[in-house]
């Protein structure tokens, strides 16, 4: 009985508290001004992606395009053009980070999208929802340090 009172009291407390925040706290200065500099933060961030995906030409219409082409997208970074790494270590961890970071993606995901590292070659195969997410997981891929190389066998499907 003592718990369930315990319970309810929290469960009347949690629900007055979210009432005053929605009613009076959400509408105040300070939130607001929290709330603005986070919308500015993240329209910032996203911009920040665009213009990498634009540089790296992974934009959907260069996938698209190349894609109809070739039936894969490649993309080299220059800074280790050239370097190959060999040793099988470093490629299991590069092919961990890249999985890493596809499970912490909200829009990729790990599960439907195979990563294999060959001497710093990364190849990306499996399904993704759009072409603009065939630029992103390669954009990602191309981020992780030991990367010279990334193609793209992935096609737009169903997830």
């Amino acid at each position: 009985m003592k718990t369930f009172f315990v319970g309810f009291l929290l469960g009347v407390f949690l629900t007055a508290f979210t009432g005053w925040y929605f009613f009076v706290a959400r509408n105040s200065q300070p939130v607001r001004h929290a709330q603005d500099v986070t919308a500015s933060a993240l329209q910032s961030a996203a911009n920040a992606i665009d213009e990498k995906l634009a540089a790296w030409h992974l934009t959907t219409g260069d996938i698209q395009e190349e894609l109809t082409k070739s039936g894969r997208v490649v993309r080299r970074q220059m800074r280790d053009f050239g370097a190959a790494v060999a040793d099988v270590s470093a490629d299991a961890t590069i092919t961990t980070k890249i999985k890493a970071k596809l499970a912490l993606d909200k829009e990729l995901s790990a599960w439907s999208i195979s990563v294999s590292t060959t001497a710093g070659h990364v190849t990306l195969s499996g399904t993704v929802s759009s072409h603009k997410l065939i630029g992103k997981a390669m954009m990602l891929a191309l981020e992780t340090d030991g990367v010279s190389e990334v193609s793209s066998t992935l096609q737009v499907g169903k997830r």
